[in-house]
């Protein structure tokens, strides 16, 4: 994954979006509102992310603030900048990093779940599966604020997508929506898989259990998967069997996307 730096990222997205201004200046406030009154990525994520919770119930004040603090304390920012970048840089059907920022659901989804993470960690639980819940009603995504999330994901359209309370997901993973990262019910404590850096989960993939998906492995369309992957193979079917050794890389999240 190449890495980028939030202000190099966030300078992007400021002059991007006043183009979109000079292009249709009907849409001034909004890009003012979301991008350009902000100085940096970490406190214009934070307003975006606390409007949203303030919008699914009219008795909750504005985060805004709190979560810019909590962003800028535990390292979100450099996340939230490779996940807006490998968007920007990978999907031919994102334009341009500003778009990834404002519109991606998954986008929004993960740093959502970033946020609510540190609340957990922090040991405010009951907060943090309030931004759970709030998170999954407004995005269709729902992660366990314990899960243990890396950055530079490929999270594409997202809808449906469930990750739970022991789930790790490292750098650089890509998965659609409907993918299911869950328990089997026979196990406790640690139940939940394990999905290394590089692999991919397509649509609807069904991982469950205490298991692994090994680095850069595949999980193809539907499958269920209740057994560990190598690294480096593709597994698809019901149960998922492996089925050959990835050949190469996939030209729809890897070609650089024309702009």
């Amino acid at each position: 994954m190449e890495n980028i730096a939030p202000a190099v990222l966030w300078q992007e997205i400021r002059e991007q979006a006043t183009l979109e201004v000079r292009a249709r200046p009907v849409m001034q406030r909004y890009f003012e509102t979301h991008v350009l009154q902000h100085d940096t990525l970490g406190t214009a994520l934070a307003t975006l992310i606390g409007a949203e919770v303030s919008r699914s119930d009219s008795t909750l004040p504005n985060f805004a603030g709190e979560f810019a603090t909590v962003t800028a304390q535990t390292g979100i920012e450099p996340c939230a900048a490779a996940d807006v970048h490998k968007i920007a840089s990978s999907n031919p059907a994102c334009p341009n990093a500003l778009t990834a920022f404002l519109s991606f659901r998954g986008i929004h989804a993960l740093q959502f779940h970033r946020i609510a993470h540190a609340y957990w960690q922090g040991g405010e639980k009951t907060f943090a599966a309030l931004l759970q819940n709030w998170c999954a009603k407004s995005y269709n995504v729902d992660i366990h604020p314990a899960a243990r999330i890396g950055k530079g994901l490929f999270m594409d359209h997202a809808m449906g997508l469930v990750i739970g309370e022991t789930a790790v997901v490292e750098d650089d993973v890509s998965m659609w929506h409907g993918v299911t990262l869950g328990s089997t019910f026979s196990e406790a404590g640690d139940r939940h898989p394990k999905i290394r850096r590089g692999a991919t989960l397509a649509a609807h993939a069904i991982i469950l259990g205490n298991i692994e998906v090994g680095e850069g492995a595949v999980i193809a369309a539907g499958s269920v998967v209740r057994t560990s992957i190598p690294a480096g193979m593709v597994a698809a079917g019901v149960p998922a069997k492996v089925i050959k050794a990835v050949s190469g890389k996939y030209a729809a999240i890897t070609a650089p996307a024309t702009k």
